[in-house]
């Protein structure tokens, strides 16, 4: 396993969030964590690469705790796309260039500009390279942000809630894409959603957090309508389209 979290216990002053979750990924597999609003989703990710700091528990990447690491040995192991923000007065080119800071000694290499350019073809923003961020709509910032992660060369990769901006078309084109270089490079992708039926159409393993705490965890097999009721407080239905799943509310 890249990625394993053993007994993650986290608390805001007066408020726990998170108890006991452990969980792991191997190299090339995409994990959905999914639950209702205020389930520690985000806290979660945060905790795995160290913007929080646990109350208890530890985080490994390989066989090393990630406390061991210094921050920029942290950064190139692990890419964090958060949730949307507003753009700044930064070139798109520049801002996926930051990506590869973590990898950087003295300058900019022509190895670091090349991948920069990769990551922005990638994501099919190449003729966005010299516009400014705040002049992209959310989608099309979304992207940046995405690409710049990918310039890191991570080998976990997080995402929260990175379509959240996006209209259909690129939902299905940025997960996609995702999903495949993840397995292509062997990248352990770990992605907070909402969506069930994103998440069953591209995710390879899933938690589903309830009450602070994993409420299941595991393959297509924990996404049952009594599972998914009992977290969502929603009574559905699965049926079967085109070799996918789709959860239907009823």
């Amino acid at each position: 396993m890249i990625l394993s979290i053993q007994g993650i216990r986290f608390h805001y002053p007066g408020r726990p969030v998170l108890e006991e979750i452990s969980f792991a990924v191997e190299k090339g597999e995409m994990l959905a964590i999914m639950g209702t609003n205020g389930t520690g989703k985000t806290t979660l990710l945060k905790c795995l690469n160290r913007i929080l700091t646990p109350a208890a528990g530890t985080v490994f990447i390989g066989d090393k705790p990630v406390s061991s690491l210094s921050r920029n040995a942290l950064a190139q192991k692990i890419g964090y796309v958060e949730q949307q923000r507003s753009g700044s007065r930064v070139t798109v080119f520049n801002t996926v260039l930051l990506g590869r800071r973590p990898h950087i000694r003295w300058d900019i290499t022509h190895n670091d500009m090349e991948i920069a350019s990769q990551a922005l073809e990638t994501l099919g923003l190449s003729e966005f390279a010299l516009r400014y961020l705040d002049e992209l709509s959310g989608g099309e910032l979304q992207k940046v942000i995405i690409a710049r992660a990918l310039a890191q060369e991570p080998e976990i990769l997080l995402m929260d809630e990175p379509t959240s901006s996006l209209d259909l078309k690129n939902q299905l084109e940025v997960l996609s894409l995702v999903r495949q270089i993840s397995r292509e490079r062997g990248i352990a992708t770990v992605v907070a959603m909402h969506d069930l039926n994103l998440a069953l159409r591209f995710a390879d393993r899933f938690i589903l957090l309830k009450d602070k705490t994993t409420y299941a965890a595991g393959g297509l097999e924990v996404m049952t309508p009594e599972n998914i009721e009992s977290v969502y407080a929603v009574p559905v239905m699965i049926a079967a389209h085109n070799g996918s799943r789709v959860v239907i509310p009823l």
